[in-house]
């Protein structure tokens, strides 16, 4: 006789947003150097009726929160960490890359569990 095995936490949350009936969430990703760029895809996406969530500081921008390089540090990880979150949150992911043909170095360690917890990886192309 086999058991019903239980819901993994991805199942559950799935599960109650299916009860809760909340529309798609999309995670916006990419460099901050494309800030601009996630506001005009946060903007297209949010007209079309998805929950955003993206980046909410651009720390290349100058500002008292990460103006100490001691306190920036430990920010940059707490904000790493909790943009992981939100990407675990999402149905979807949109990737900001405005120049698709030259790829950014990026953390070995984030990409691909980023693409993988994702149902749709997309490129925002400038213009």
């Amino acid at each position: 006789m086999s058991y019903p095995q239980p819901l993994t936490p991805e199942e559950k949350l799935a599960e109650a947003k299916k009860l809760l009936r909340l529309p798609r969430i999309v995670a916006i990703c990419g460099s901050t150097r494309f800030m601009a760029e996630m506001t005009e895809a946060d903007l297209r996406e949010t007209e079309a009726g998805k929950i955003v969530v993206k980046p909410g500081c651009d720390m290349k921008s100058p500002h008292e929160l990460w103006s100490d390089p001691v306190e920036a540090e430990a920010l940059k990880v707490r904000l790493d960490d909790l943009h992981r979150a939100k990407i675990r949150l999402a149905d979807e992911v949109l990737v900001v890359n405005v120049r698709p043909s030259s790829p950014s170095p990026r953390s070995p360690r984030a990409v691909p569990p980023v693409l993988r917890s994702a149902s749709t990886a997309l490129c925002h192309p400038r213009g």
